[in-house]
């Protein structure tokens, strides 16, 4: 990941409707969702919401794929993780026992 695939990411999440669709599909990892219940779920006109995932798609941040008649959104992992390492890779200056509270943050939810 660079610099601006970074910002262009994080200008996608930078925004409440965007940051809960994303957080609700990694929460619905690996199935993903159909648009029409990423909609229900979070309350939002179905437009609306295909705006918001057609920015999500842009920043590579979500995937999706025809079902029949729906289409299927699911978090890019390999995107996130990118992201993230991008963030923290030079963490610490050098020093990785400095950042030990954070790995040790992530290993309960894996």
């Amino acid at each position: 990941m660079d610099s601006e695939s970074t910002i262009l990411a994080l200008s996608a999440l930078a925004q409440p409707t965007r940051l809960d669709t994303f957080r609700l599909l990694v929460r619905h990892e690996p199935n993903g969702l159909p648009a029409g219940e990423i909609a229900r779920q979070l309350d939002v006109p179905q437009n609306t919401m295909s705006t918001h995932l057609g920015i999500l798609s842009r920043a590579g941040l979500v995937k999706s794929e025809r079902q029949s008649r729906s289409i299927i959104y699911r978090a890019d992992l390999d995107a996130l993780r990118a992201l993230t390492l991008f963030l923290v890779k030079d963490c610490c200056a050098g020093k990785p026992e400095l950042c030990a509270p954070l790995v040790a943050e992530l290993v309960p939810c894996c």
